[in-house]
Order: structure tokens, then C-alpha cells, then sequence
């Protein structure tokens, strides 16, 4: 018999309680039809399936339990908040606080769903929640909590003796999402949860505040710059920013009919109302100059002023820019969330202190951005996350199939990668120099580089809009004025990663690589594969260039003599790593397993390349390209 059972019958002894004990007593529900490929491209872990566990009868016997929150005075815009679970008899491993937002969440099982969860590859007969837990934590996080070294004496009615409970607290890390919390406590761990107390709701101080600003470019100029922020605010705000100059936001949100799927995570219970997203364009800049901008109103609040730089213009001759792909986030406490990139903090902190260092003219992050995956909140506490890089130079992006792919939503790729999300939560929050609504893909310069940015989510293939597209723009390219031309998507050509699913699609190599080689594309930057690898100058799977040693003892490519592009997958920025094989192909020079991210400086003569270990600052790998005129 297990402890939370032996509680409730000592509950029932104590007082008298009639219900029927079936809290934890029931084994693990069976995942019927999660498929080991479902598995991996979503990481099931028991919080993340934490919706499709019964809800079961939880006897209220304990007179004695409370909930208090530290602060019940309204929340901050960040905050760290510490929940005391008191009144506890007989402390359990498997007892547990979730943090519920918005407050009046259905906190119960939700049978009219049953039938739709085939398609996140689940089966199970019903859901636990209507509302799912934005994140949660064992009070077994708090050493004492077991051993019950915080306890107090209790009376009860009718004994002539005291009664020991104990407590334990866990601290929470909120950011402002809008919607209030309350903390529910739960027994019965993640697989046979059961609801024993839950706290008075607490409110945001200001849910309208605006927050997480973010920069793009809109073109090649350097002269001009978009600001994205998030708000509760639906009426339009400002930017104010150089001397003395203002814009008007306009503004977009986007809706849980907006999602795709019938009960995806984004459409059903990962939903959270997203507030309003604004966007403001600031012109009349120099480029690579510094200076300063706010955004909010007199009505809802200014964010602080921030420094920015401008990016240097199309034609200039020095850059430098950081890149990586598959970032996404990690709790700042030990909370569980649905879907938890580890590396995503010290890559985050590292490149944070690149850019406040001033040696970052720009940011490009290559496809899944913040792994909400349709758990729509966690877009908020990404946001934050990057908002110490985002907001003080262009941090550009393309789209990755958890950002876009879902069955039947128009995705090259028909897995249920986005949740359901389809790329309209994407699209909003990065609102990228693309021509169409879904269709995000575009090209932008910068000093001596031109950026090709592709989705590998969209039909690519020979007859298709965006192949078409590639091929124009490609062949567009001015090398006398940006004679380096960098190509990037999410999904790579080459790869040493042998997964459950290929990481290689072989169509998408046959329609576009030609395309490379034709234009003489010189670096192809790929993610999707979290580690890291560089190869020879290859095409068709052989090697047409290798570098030399030059006298630092770094690969050099000499592109005067142009064979092939250097591929390097950066998706190393957060997921879980990725290991390699121990047989490798010729054409895979070096890899790393290791979180980190690419730092770039591109004159007109040379491009350099070097992969830096987020946590250690060492150079892992170093090469660069020279070339003559082509």
C-alpha cells in the first residue's frame, strides 16, 4: 500500500470522512497510440500529457490545509513567487502545486473532448484539464517538505490530543502573461492527479503594460527599423525614439478559431489569449549608429529607454551577427513545463553579453523559436527571455516546423509539430520583410552579405511559388556590392544525425541545392539537428573543395577558384543535444555536441566563421572564406 493511500485512510480514521479513497490508487493510464515517432518529435514527458490523465475523486478530509502566496499584493511585470502548502499531515512525494492561468479555468475534466485527441497521437479516454497548468513543482523541491521539519500542532473537535502537520514552500518565476493565477495542490504526481486545495486568485499589477519589445529590419537601407511588443492593450501605442520623433503601432492578435487541427494543444487546452501584438516602423536612422526608443502610452505605461543599433547598410563592408537555430526556453526555477529547451538559458546569457558588448550589428535565429508548440503562454515567457537581444539590435528569423507544421494546414511536413499553432502565432510576434501571409520567406543585406531566408515548411519543389522565388532572388544578387550571398532555412542538406526520422530530406536537396551551386552561394546555414557540424565544399554528397590550414591554424576556404558551399548546422542553441554516429560521411569536417551559437564578421575579402560554447566562452570551431572578384 503506498503512502497517499495509507494518508487518506488515516484522513478517514481521523475524521470520519465517507468518501470512497481512489486518489493514487489506480495504476499509470496507458498512452495508447503515442508512437515512438510522435514521441520523439514531441518529447512526451508526464507534465506534457498531463491533460489526457483522468481527473480522480480527491477526498477534501484535511481541515486543516492552506495555500499562501508571498505576495498577495498585485503581481510585477517579472516576479518570483513563493507558495507555502501548510497543514499537511502526512507529507507525500507525489503532492504537487501547478500554476493555473487565467484563474477560473475549469479546473476538472472535459469528457466532450474525448474523441479529438487521435490527432496529437494520443487516445486516451479523457483529458484532466479544460485549462492547462502553465507550469508546476513537486514540494519535494523543498528538502524539508518530507522530512516535515516545518510543522505546526493542531486540535481537532472531539480528540483530546494534538494533531502534527507540516509544510513546505516552492518558488514560482511569473512573467506578465495578462490573465490572473491561482495555485491549485495537488496528490497523486502527474500520472493520477487529484486536486486537494487551491489558493485565492492574484492579478497582474498592470495586464495592459507593454512588454517585450523586439527589432527587425523591413530593408537593406539601414535607415529604418520595425519594433514589435506584446500588450493588454488593444487601442494603439507609440514608439518614441531618436530626437524627438514618434510612430503609431498598429495593431493584431490572433484567436483560438485562428488555430488549425479540431483539438490541438493551440486550439484547446494550450490556449492563452495573447493580449495584442503591436508593430511600429522607426525611420530616418543612419545606419550602424546607436540610439534610443521607448513604446507604450501615457494610458497603459512606457517601457524603460533602450539603446539600439542600427544595422549597417547593403554595400558597406563590416558585419557581424550571431546565428543559431532551435532555441526556445527553460524555467528561470525547477518547475516543470510541457516542453523544456536546456540549453536555452546559457545561450541566451551568453549572446546577451555579445550584444551589450556592441559587437553584434544583428541576431539571426533559423527556425523553432520558442517550442510553445500550441502551449501559447510560454510564447511570453520566450519573448522576455530574448528581450535583452532582441531589443537592442534586428533579431531576424525564419520559420521551423514547430512554428508551422500541423496535419492538413498546407506544411511540406504532416506532423503535429506546431501544436496547431500553423505558423500564425509566428508570423505575428516576428512580423519578417515576407510579401504574403504565409509565405515567409524573404531576402534582406547587410553590409557586404546578402541573406537568402527560406522556409522549409512550404512547398520548395520545382513548380512551386517559393522554388520560383529562391531562383529570382538568387540570381538578383549584386556581388560587386554584397559579395557574399548566405543562404538559411530550418531543415539541413547535410547531416550526420541518424534520428528516429530522417534529419535529411532528399527532395528538398534535389529541387534546391542545383540552385546553390549554380549562383555560388558560399554559406549555407541550416538548424533543425540540435548540435553542430561544418563540411567540405560539398555538393551532391562529395566533396569539391577542402580548406587549407592558414598560418593561425584556421580552415580556410578560397572561393576564388568557387566549387561549392560550406554547409553548418547551428541548432544548437537549446533542444536537447543531439549525438553523432560513430561512421560519418567524407563530407562532415567537424562536429561538436555542445550549446552554443555561430558569430559571424564578414568584410568584403573574408567571412569568418566561429562556433562559441555558450557556457565557456571558448571558440569550439573556427573557419573562414576568402575569395577575389567573381
Amino acid at each position: 500500500m503506498g503512502p497517499s493511500k495509507i494518508r487518506w485512510l488515516l484522513l478517514s480514521f481521523l475524521f470520519g470522512s465517507s468518501y470512497v479513497v481512489c486518489c493514487c490508487a489506480s495504476s499509470t493510464p496507458l498512452l495508447v497510440g503515442s508512437t515512438d515517432e510522435f514521441r520523439g518529435r514531441t518529447a512526451i514527458s508526464e507534465f506534457r500529457v498531463l491533460n489526457r490523465r483522468f481527473l480522480l475523486d480527491c477526498p477534501d478530509a484535511n481541515p486543516y490545509l492552506a495555500i499562501n502566496i508571498s505576495s498577495y499584493s498585485p503581481l510585477s511585470d517579472e516576479e518570483n513567487i513563493t507558495v507555502t502548502v501548510s497543514g499537511v499531515i502526512l507529507p507525500d512525494k507525489s503532492d504537487w502545486v501547478a500554476m493555473i492561468s487565467p484563474s477560473n479555468a475549469d479546473v476538472s475534466d472535459c469528457p466532450l473532448n474525448s474523441l479529438l485527441y487521435k490527432e496529437t497521437g494520443d487516445f486516451a479516454n479523457l483529458p484532466l484539464l479544460c485549462d492547462y497548468p502553465v507550469k508546476a513543482q513537486f514540494l519535494s523541491n523543498d528538502p524539508s517538505y518530507l522530512r516535515c521539519k516545518k510543522q505546526e500542532w493542531q486540535s481537532y473537535s472531539g480528540k483530546n490530543s494534538a494533531l502534527r502537520t507540516c509544510s513546505g514552500s516552492v518558488t514560482f518565476h511569473v512573467v506578465n502573461f495578462r490573465t490572473d493565477v491561482e495555485f491549485v495542490f495537488f496528490t497523486g504526481g502527474f500520472d493520477t492527479p487529484c486536486i486537494l486545495k487551491r489558493s485565492d486568485p492574484i492579478a497582474f499589477a498592470n495586464p495592459k503594460s507593454p512588454l517585450y519589445g523586439h527589432l527587425s529590419g523591413i530593408d537593406s537601407t539601414g535607415t529604418s527599423m520595425k519594433i514589435t511588443w506584446v500588450s493588454g492593450d488593444n487601442s494603439p501605442q507609440e514608439v518614441q525614439y531618436g530626437d524627438g520623433k514618434s510612430a503609431t503601432s498598429q495593431v493584431t492578435t490572433f484567436t483560438q478559431a485562428d488555430m488549425c487541427g479540431t483539438a490541438s494543444p493551440a486550439k484547446d487546452f494550450g490556449w492563452h489569449d495573447p493580449g495584442y501584438i503591436h508593430s511600429a516602423v522607426m525611420t530616418g536612422f543612419q545606419p550602424s549608429q546607436k540610439y534610443s526608443y521607448r513604446y507604450g502610452s501615457d494610458s497603459v505605461g512606457w517601457s524603460g529607454q533602450i539603446e539600439f543599433k542600427t544595422p549597417p547598410a547593403a554595400g558597406s563592408d563590416e558585419l557581424r551577427f550571431i546565428a543559431y537555430g532551435d532555441m526556445g526556453k527553460a524555467p528561470l526555477d525547477p518547475s516543470a513545463e510541457h516542453y523544456i529547451q536546456p540549453g536555452s538559458l546559457s545561450v541566451a546569457r551568453a549572446v546577451a553579453d555579445e550584444v551589450a558588448s556592441g559587437n553584434v550589428d544583428s541576431v539571426f535565429h533559423i527556425g523553432d523559436i520558442s517550442y510553445a508548440t500550441g502551449f501559447m503562454v510560454e510564447w511570453d515567457y520566450f519573448l522576455s527571455l530574448i528581450t535583452p537581444i532582441a531589443s537592442h539590435v534586428t533579431y531576424m528569423t525564419a520559420i521551423g516546423n514547430h512554428e508551422r507544421d500541423h496535419p492538413s494546414s498546407g506544411s511540406v511536413y504532416e506532423t503535429p509539430d506546431s501544436g496547431g499553432e500553423c505558423g500564425i502565432a509566428y508570423e505575428a510576434y516576428f512580423p519578417m520583410p515576407t510579401h504574403a501571409k504565409d509565405k515567409p520567406w524573404y531576402s534582406i543585406e547587410q553590409a557586404s552579405v546578402h541573406f537568402t531566408v527560406i522556409s522549409t515548411e512550404h512547398d520548395w519543389t520545382e513548380n512551386s511559388e517559393q522554388y520560383y522565388w529562391i531562383k529570382k532572388d538568387l540570381e538578383s544578387v549584386d556581388r560587386a556590392r554584397t559579395p557574399w550571398l548566405i543562404f538559411t532555412g530550418h531543415r539541413p542538406m547535410y547531416s550526420s544525425n541518424n534520428g528516429i526520422l530522417p534529419s535529411v530530406d532528399p527532395k528538398f536537396v534535389e529541387s534546391v541545392e542545383p540552385l546553390l551551386v549554380d549562383n555560388k552561394v558560399d554559406l549555407v546555414l541550416f538548424g533543425h539537428v540540435h548540435n553542430y557540424e561544418r563540411t567540405c565544399a560539398v555538393y551532391q554528397n562529395e566533396c569539391k573543395g577542402m580548406p587549407t590550414r592558414d598560418k593561425d591554424g584556421v580552415d580556410t576556404y578560397d572561393n576564388s577558384n568557387y566549387t561549392a558551399p560550406i554547409h553548418a548546422v547551428i541548432g544548437m542553441a537549446g533542444f536537447t543535444l543531439d549525438n553523432f554516429q560513430s561512421g560519418v560521411e567524407n563530407w562532415s569536417l567537424m562536429r561538436i555536441s555542445e550549446y552554443g551559437y555561430a558569430r559571424v564578421h564578414a568584410t568584403k575579402k573574408d567571412l569568418r566563421v566561429e562556433f562559441v560554447n555558450a557556457s565557456t566562452k571558448e571558440i569550439r570551431d573556427s573557419f573562414h572564406i576568402i575569395k577575389g572578384r567573381i
